[in-house]
């Protein structure tokens, strides 16, 4: 795994993993398929990122359905999902990155990316999930 240090230029990388998930999402395209036609290469945890969930999606989609009331995951919103997926990677493969620090990176991205009530589906449903995945 392609661990970056937690500290300055986290949330950017965020912000490019959700592009990158947003992305693959909308054209139905493989991670390589997306990483191979950018014309620069993301940063190293923006891409371990997009790599990691690609990989674990079934998994994490499984955590999302089963901590989000009444919504199934390909009924959100994309930027939801690619929000929701990210963190939920983060939460379940990075146990460096402190839960209340996955939490609030996927707040702070759904009210800058998403609609008014996105922040508080997304805390709502990632708190279930880190009570359940992490001690």
């Amino acid at each position: 795994m392609n661990a970056a240090p937690v500290g300055p230029g986290r949330h950017e990388a965020r912000e490019r993993a959700i592009e990158l998930l947003y992305e693959a999402d909308t054209r139905s395209a493989q991670p390589h398929e997306i990483l191979e036609a950018l014309p620069l290469e993301p940063d190293p945890y923006a891409e371990a990122a997009f790599i990691g969930v690609s990989e674990t999606q079934t998994r994490i989609d499984t955590l999302i359905e089963e901590f989000s009331t009444d919504w199934a995951v390909h009924r959100m919103p994309v930027v939801d999902r690619a929000i929701l997926r990210l963190a939920v990677w983060e939460l379940v493969h990075r146990p460096d990155v402190p839960t209340a620090v996955v939490l609030n990176e996927a707040v702070e991205l759904a009210k800058d990316y998403s609609t008014e009530r996105s922040p508080a589906f997304i805390n709502g449903v990632l708190d279930a999930v880190a009570a359940n995945v992490r001690d």
